[in-house]
């Protein structure tokens, strides 16, 4: 299953990292802060993303969203959504626990510039019910991500960052 190839993960490359189980939905932005108790911004979601012939997993503040322009000039290409089913299969993850973490398949894992809006940040952790907490830095090293700026903040939710 998805949670067990992210604990085996973590009990392999960070058995100090905790796996936060919920107990309720965490699948979207919003149900996991209100479950975590944080601003939808701090949730760390993983957006699986085609990219010419390649499949990336791109980490953004919760609140961010994809600017085609930037994500072209970074990844030299437009990138396109991909399905539910395409999702699961690639990386082993439900729709809603996706997360850069124990995937089935190795993927290139870019975490944008958002993340480092706030001291940690709370991805998803292979369902739809757990998450883990860590600080920006930390989740790209663990993933070996490459830091690149392809998301944009509204600007009503710069204010709302604690």
């Amino acid at each position: 299953m998805s949670a067990e190839s992210v604990r085996a993960f973590f009990s392999a490359h960070a058995p100090d990292v905790a796996i936060i189980d919920q107990g309720v939905s965490t699948a979207t932005v919003n149900e996991a802060a209100e479950a975590l108790g944080v601003v939808p911004a701090r949730i760390a979601k993983t957006l699986s993303l085609r990219v010419g012939d390649e499949v990336a997993l791109v980490v953004a503040r919760g609140d961010a969203r994809l600017n085609n322009g930037k994500a072209k000039a970074a990844l030299g290409a437009r990138p396109r959504m991909l399905g539910l089913e395409e999702v699961e299969g690639l990386t082993g993850h439900p729709v809603g626990g996706v997360c850069p973490f124990g995937l089935t398949s190795p993927l290139p894992v870019y975490c944008d510039i958002s993340l480092r809006d706030f001291e940690t940040v709370f991805p998803a952790a292979g369902s739809r019910t757990t998450s883990v907490e860590l600080t920006p830095e930390r989740l790209a090293q663990l993933t070996a991500a490459r830091w690149i700026d392809i998301c944009t903040i509204p600007e009503d939710n710069l204010a709302e960052e604690n």
